[in-house]
């Protein structure tokens, strides 16, 4: 039997991440805050691409990022991706396909608040004949840090989601898109505490006015 995604329901949680406010307590020097506007994430949205980091920032124990993803319609995915991956990652062999493809941080937890649009979402299981993420690429080392893409099969469980549901995908958790009727888009909120991303990062489209550090 399927198990349903627990959920975190936290009315304040939209307007907590619309206005990101994190305080350290390690060191006195990074117990400041960073405020994300709604319309400075919405503007990076409509940036060209899928999955866009906003801000990550060195908070004492740990860094913390914060991205927002646009994805279009996805249909279930039919065959097998990757059978000669470049980089092998995941299984070789399962007799249980979810129909979606998806990926798996090795080190990163990610909470996503979906902002609009809805669909279905396949976490759990393992990856299937998966390609390991380059050492150069984007989601390596500015979004997510290592990870393993392809199908999702296996011991995996589905779920609805639409907007203003939480989700706390912890790292090694194979996640994707089953189906998505017309858009979804989604704010991921990305604790890093093996620090495999760079400190301080701001997206370029911010400009050189956005203030990471604000006391």
């Amino acid at each position: 039997m399927k198990k349903s995604i627990k959920f975190l329901l936290a009315a304040p949680l939209a307007a907590a991440i619309a206005a990101v406010s994190i305080q350290a307590t390690a060191q006195s020097d990074q117990s400041y805050a960073t405020y994300i506007t709604e319309e400075q994430w919405q503007m990076v949205n409509e940036l060209p691409g899928v999955d866009r980091q906003i801000v990550s920032r060195d908070i004492g124990k740990l860094n913390l990022s914060v991205g927002i993803i646009h994805r279009n319609a996805v249909a279930r995915a039919s065959g097998v991706d990757n059978e000669n991956p470049e980089r092998p990652c995941g299984v070789t062999s399962s007799n249980r396909h979810s129909g979606a493809r998806g990926i798996m941080h090795i080190y990163q937890t990610e909470t996503y608040y979906i902002a609009s649009g809805s669909g279905t979402l396949v976490t759990g299981g393992e990856i299937l004949n998966g390609n390991a993420s380059a050492p150069d690429s984007n989601v390596t080392n500015v979004l997510n840090g290592p990870s393993c893409s392809g199908l999702i099969v296996g011991d995996w469980v589905s779920k609805h989601v639409k907007e203003g549901d939480i989700i706390i995908i912890p790292a090694g958790t194979p996640h994707g898109w089953l189906e998505v009727p017309v858009h979804v888009d989604y704010l991921s909120v990305r604790p890093d505490p093996d620090r495999v991303l760079a400190d301080d990062y701001v997206n370029p489209a911010l400009g050189s006015d956005f203030e990471i550090k604000t006391q």
